[in-house]
């Protein structure tokens, strides 16, 4: 793998004393099971915090972006500087998204992304992953708990033949429940940019996001399908009553499928995903996995 420093700006050591320094992240390119590079970014938290919470030192959080996010989105990156107030945190750009490789299969290949880069994160020393996934990246959070569980092979169908990417503690923000819905006229829109010709040319060019052209083909494991699996790791499901995208069937779905493991935080006057979470609830997100991702 390359390695490079995020923002292009050099390594530098922390001093301990100052109240203003922050370590430099690290930025590199990770390669999944599948062969497509990933552009990653490693942000080891705060060297100055408030010593009545001090960030966990053994967590780190591993953020998996909407669809059309990347790694270098002010609202991808809020989440974080907001995370590492709790720990460290790895976050990544999507296949088709961004730097990254490849062309996006709208939540299906990219649990071999986000799979790669928790392998990431523990071989940078961590004993303890939570996964927090937004809108697409919420639906890949669950399948990717699903499907990698600890000590197991595999991951969209494809067995990966190594060990390390299974997840402590699964957040998932503003998720679908289940596949190909177009109930609401944002999610109409959508399906228009991902299946139609003109509208992933809007997609390119729009937001740089280089959608696949063909179908999917087996049918991924619905995130609704994939909740029970996810036992007994702990699951957090958080969702907007005002979310645009995905009225508040999908996060009941999914609250019931997970049964006694999972908790359900339906948030008054939230809409969709990273745009919508606030300082307090990603703060309280932060507080929920250090306290249960052990």
């Amino acid at each position: 793998m390359s390695i490079r420093p995020a923002g292009h700006v050099a390594r530098s050591t922390v001093r301990p004393n100052s109240e203003t320094t922050r370590p430099t992240p690290m930025r590199t390119f990770l390669h999944t099971d599948d062969g497509v590079t990933i552009d990653s970014v490693y942000d080891p938290g705060a060297a100055v915090y408030d010593s009545s919470r001090p960030p966990a030192r053994d967590l780190v959080f591993v953020v998996a972006h909407g669809f059309t996010g990347d790694v270098d989105r002010p609202h991808v990156r809020r989440v974080v500087q907001a995370l590492t107030r709790h720990a460290a945190v790895v976050t990544f750009s999507f296949r088709g998204h961004g730097a990254s490789g490849g062309r996006s299969t709208v939540g299906d290949k990219e649990v071999l992304d986000l799979a790669a880069a928790v392998r990431w994160a523990r071989g940078l020393g961590h004993t303890r992953v939570a996964t927090i996934g937004f809108s697409m990246g919420g639906s890949v959070v669950l399948r990717h708990a699903a499907l990698f569980g600890e000590g197991e092979k595999g991951g969209g169908g494809e067995e990966s033949g190594e060990r390390g990417a299974h997840t402590d503690a699964v957040v998932s923000v503003s998720a679908p429940a289940r596949w190909y819905y177009r109930g609401t006229p944002r999610m109409r829109r959508l399906h228009w940019l991902v299946t139609r010709p003109e509208g992933r040319l809007v997609g390119r060019y729009g937001f740089r996001t280089r959608i696949h052209h063909r179908d999917w083909n087996p049918v991924p494991m619905s995130p609704v399908e994939a909740v029970p699996r996810i036992a007994p790791t702990p699951l957090l499901i958080v969702h907007g009553e005002l979310d645009g995208y995905f009225p508040l069937d999908h996060p009941r779905m999914l609250a019931q499928a997970a049964g006694d493991h999972g908790e359900l935080w339906l948030e008054p006057g939230m809409g969709h995903a990273e745009h919508a979470v606030g300082d307090d609830l990603l703060a309280r997100i932060g507080d929920w996995a250090v306290a249960r991702g052990g």
